[in-house]
C-alpha cells in the first residue's frame, strides 16, 4: 500500500474517530410560518443541559462552528440556528435566508424571532429541561426578549445586544424586570450603551462584561484570535458552570 493511501486512510480514521465531529449532524425543521430552518445539532451527551445558539447579521450558524464544540466540553449540548436574516459564516452559507428569499418571505430581524422560537421548542422537546440561550448582537436582543418571556429558557447570554429595530418596539422596555441568570458581554465602546439598555433588568443575577482590550462586536469576541477572546471565555465558562450547578440565587 503506498503512503499516499496509508496518509489518506490515517486522516480518514481521525476525521471517524473525533467524537466531537461524529456528535455534530446537520438537521431541519420548519418555522412558525413553514419556513424549513437548517442548523447544526451537536449532542455529546443526551443527559447534557442544551444551548441555543443565534448568530448576529449577515452570518450563519457557521458563527458557531468551533464554539459549539468548547461548549461541549463544559457539558453542554449546542443547537446552532440559521435564522432567516444572515448571510455567511466561516464558509457556512445561511440556507434559511436563502429560502426564505426564494420564497419570499419576509427576512428582517424582527421576522427571525420565529426561528428562535422554534429553536428554543425543539431543544427543550429533544432535551426535556429548560435551555440555554444564547445571541449575537441583533439576536442577542431577542434573546433577552424571549428570556423574559419563554418558560422554557432557564438562562440568557447575550453578546452585543442594542436597540437594532427603530420604532417597531423598545428592547429596553421589553426585557423590563427579566430575573434570570443573564450573561452579556460587549466591548468597551458599547459597554454604557449596554448598561442603559438593561437599567430595568434585575441586577442580581446578571454579570456584564467587557475586556480590557478593544474588544469585538457579537459572539465573535469568542474566536480564537479576536482581541479579548480568553478573557470572554474565562468570564462565559465562570457562568455557564454556575447555571450548570445551579449555584444562582
Amino acid at each position: 500500500m503506498s503512503k499516499a493511501v496509508l496518509l489518506a486512510f490515517a486522516l480518514l480514521f481521525v476525521i471517524v474517530s473525533d467524537p466531537a465531529l461524529a456528535q455534530q449532524r446537520k438537521v431541519m425543521f420548519p418555522s412558525k410560518d413553514g419556513l424549513i430552518l437548517s442548523a447544526d445539532l451537536y449532542e455529546f451527551n443526551p443527559d447534557y443541559p442544551w444551548i441555543v445558539l443565534c448568530h448576529q447579521a449577515r452570518s450563519s450558524r457557521g458563527e458557531f462552528k468551533d464554539i459549539a464544540l468548547r461548549l461541549g466540553k463544559l457539558e453542554y449540548n449546542c443547537l446552532a440556528v440559521d435564522l432567516r436574516s444572515g448571510s455567511e459564516s466561516n464558509f457556512i452559507m445561511n440556507e434559511s435566508s436563502a429560502l426564505a428569499t426564494r420564497n419570499g418571505l419576509p427576512t428582517g430581524y424582527l421576522d427571525a424571532e420565529k426561528d428562535i422560537i422554534t429553536a428554543i421548542n425543539n431543544a427543550y422537546r429533544i432535551g426535556r429541561k429548560k435551555v440555554v440561550l444564547l445571541g449575537s448582537s441583533f439576536s442577542a436582543s431577542l434573546a433577552l426578549k424571549l428570556a423574559n418571556e419563554n418558560e422554557n429558557v432557564m438562562a440568557v447570554v447575550a453578546f452585543s445586544p442594542g436597540e437594532y429595530f427603530g420604532d417597531k418596539y423598545s428592547v429596553k422596555d421589553s426585557i423590563a424586570g427579566l430575573s434570570k441568570p443573564m450573561f452579556v458581554l460587549c466591548t468597551a465602546s458599547e459597554r454604557s450603551y449596554v448598561d442603559e439598555l438593561l437599567s430595568k433588568t434585575s441586577g442580581s443575577r446578571r454579570i456584564v462584561f467587557s475586556p480590557a482590550e478593544k474588544g469585538v462586536h457579537g459572539a465573535k469576541a469568542l474566536f480564537k484570535d479576536s482581541d479579548g477572546s480568553t478573557d470572554a471565555w474565562i468570564q462565559l465558562i465562570n457562568f455557564l458552570r454556575k447555571v450548570r450547578n445551579e449555584k444562582f440565587r
